[in-house]
């Protein structure tokens, strides 16, 4: 796995809209202040300011400009502004080639799972974190401080609460996942996570309760369970449906898919979709440590 040098004071990183539109520029106001006032130069590319439908831009639109920051040997790293839907209508179209040469974080989380497993599978790791309109937001401040924290290359070390579901154990191994529905999107394409022996991420929003186990059924057929060293459930959130009539909440599915496995489980972990949404740095090698009293996420 290749990871992107530390940010320096000065470099520059790249905002981005690979998919849904924002309410320009009210939306990432804050979020680029907070960026600036990291010490970074932020090259804005056209995106954020295009709608196209519920798109930022046109397909061709969107691939280009994102294609533009990934190929720039002086961005050192590219963040979305948000996520949506999109990726997957320019994700096979995006040449890594001059990425390749000059590798740079990438960061976003929700429809930029896709990216980032695509970047996984190419052997770059990237972050599963807060995007610009999320930084700077109410309750974001100690996710945005781990992201700063991650870019310029300190570790970061969380301590999260006890869950009824949490199961106790000590995993160790490459962090793979993000959202749910990218996560099974992407099965039987080139971007498809292999999580054999890795430590799987998982989060969601919006989805109806059988749609989340429809999801995570067709994550066990896949064979994406069975091998795991350790599941981190992060949150899930505006779920659809009723607990009462499907007979299970979000976190009572995913407990119940992966109850047969010995591995060490962890629940209640604080990212996803809400204000405190801590980063994970996807491929890098992660401690997770389980007990009754609570548990703890090291990388």
């Amino acid at each position: 796995m290749i990871f992107p040098q530390p940010l320096q004071p000065g470099d520059k990183i790249g905002v981005v809209a690979p998919a849904g539109c924002i309410s320009y520029p009210d939306d990432i106001a804050d979020g680029l202040r907070m960026l600036a006032g990291w010490g970074l130069s932020v090259t804005e590319g056209r995106t954020p300011s295009l709608r196209y439908f519920q798109y930022a831009g046109t397909d061709e639109q969107r691939l280009a400009d994102l294609q533009q920051m990934l190929d720039d040997p002086g961005i050192k790293a590219v963040i979305a502004v948000r996520g949506g839907y999109g990726c997957s209508r320019i994700i096979d179209r995006i040449d890594f080639s001059a990425f390749s040469r000059s590798p740079k974080w990438v960061i976003g989380f929700s429809d930029i799972t896709l990216l980032l497993c695509h970047l996984e599978k190419l052997g770059y790791a990237g972050i599963h974190g807060p995007m610009v309109k999320q930084l700077g937001s109410e309750g974001s401040g100690e996710a945005s401080e781990s992201l700063r924290k991650i870019l310029f290359g300190a570790p970061v070390r969380y301590e999260v609460g006890p869950h009824p579901m949490s199961r106790p154990g000590t995993a160790s191994g490459q962090l793979a996942g993000g959202n749910l529905c990218l996560l099974a999107h992407s099965i039987g394409s080139f971007s498809e996570t292999d999580t054999r022996g890795k430590i799987l991420f998982l989060e969601d929003v919006g989805e109806q309760l059988y749609n989340l186990d429809r999801m995570m059924w067709q994550l066990g057929r896949a064979g994406k369970l069975s091998s795991l060293a350790g599941l981190i459930a992060g949150h899930f959130t505006e779920n659809k449906g009723n607990p009462e009539v499907f007979g299970q909440d979000a976190c009572e599915i995913i407990a119940g898919h992966v109850r047969g496995y010995g591995y060490p489980l962890l629940f209640g972990f604080p990212a996803g979709h809400v204000p405190d949404n801590r980063p994970l740095v996807i491929g890098k090698k992660t401690v997770v440590k389980v007990g009754e009293n609570g548990a703890s996420v090291s990388f």
